[in-house]
């Protein structure tokens, strides 16, 4: 199977796995059961909406978002300087940029390359930026490289544009670094996702220290028991998405996956 074929069942898996995808379905299976099992019907029906409705509030989403951020800090200056370079993890594309005329950098990805790009300056450490294209055209890392040249004035050493997840971001950018005698790596991405990149990264062997950025926690210490916290809302849903695709990926990983 080609890796472009298994990065398409990975992500179907997960689609049918994670909300909303997954509460539909149970909701379609406790409509179609009404009639025959309805006491399981609505059983089922009652779940999905119950299910949807919680994963909607910021109250259950960053709970979620604290169980993958609870161990992580900013990193400080002095930590990040100890480090012999520091890799950028891609976080999606931009398809057809309207504005751009062409392929750009998406939002997760840029957030983590601003945050790159501060800690290059502050420490002068090499850069390496990761990611392929599974849906054609520039890998992602192209478009970090040219981001962070172009618009950030930060130089990239490395592009790795091979790689179709995190663990093939691990993977391919291992042997890129250890070519280089990197051991110790900077590793940039969103706090709720560098949990689960650890793993892979020290898989491979390399000494991995985390630099968050963009803390989903943070507003949810400043706002615990806001009446709003309650209410459903669409970026909620989002949040918790993120979260469980983490926790799915990390219970993967230690299945041996």
């Amino acid at each position: 199977m080609s890796a472009h074929s298994i990065w398409f069942f990975k992500n179907l898996i997960g689609g049918l796995l994670l909300p909303p995808l997954s509460l539909f379905i149970i909701g379609v299976v406790g409509f179609l059961l009404l009639k025959r099992k309805p006491r399981l019907g609505k059983s089922l029906l009652a779940l999905s909406l119950t299910l949807l409705l919680s994963l909607s509030t910021p109250l259950v989403a960053n709970n979620l978002t604290n169980l993958l951020e609870k161990n992580l800090h900013a990193v400080p200056l002095a930590s990040a300087r100890s480090a012999d370079a520091i890799v950028i993890l891609g976080g999606g594309v931009y398809h057809d940029a309207p504005e751009y005329g062409t392929d750009a950098v998406g939002g997760l990805t840029l957030e983590r390359l601003q945050y790159g790009a501060y800690l290059q300056r502050q420490t002068g450490l090499p850069l390496l930026v990761t990611g392929g294209n599974p849906e054609g055209g520039a890998a992602e890392a192209t478009l970090m490289k040219r981001t962070l040249e172009q618009e950030f004035k930060v130089p990239v050493r490395w592009a790795e544009t091979r790689s179709l997840d995190t663990t093939q971001n691990a993977q391919y950018s291992a042997v890129m670094l250890k070519a280089a005698g990197v051991r110790r790596i900077l590793v940039v991405s969103h706090a709720w996702h560098l949990p689960r990149a650890q793993i892979a990264f020290e898989h491979q062997g390399l000494v991995f220290i985390p630099a968050p950025t963009r803390f989903a926690s943070v507003r949810s210490k400043q706002s615990s028991g806001d009446f709003f916290d309650y209410l459903p809302q669409a970026r909620a849903l989002l949040k918790s998405h993120y979260a469980l695709h983490e926790l799915l990926g990390m219970l993967w990983y230690k299945l041996g996956g």
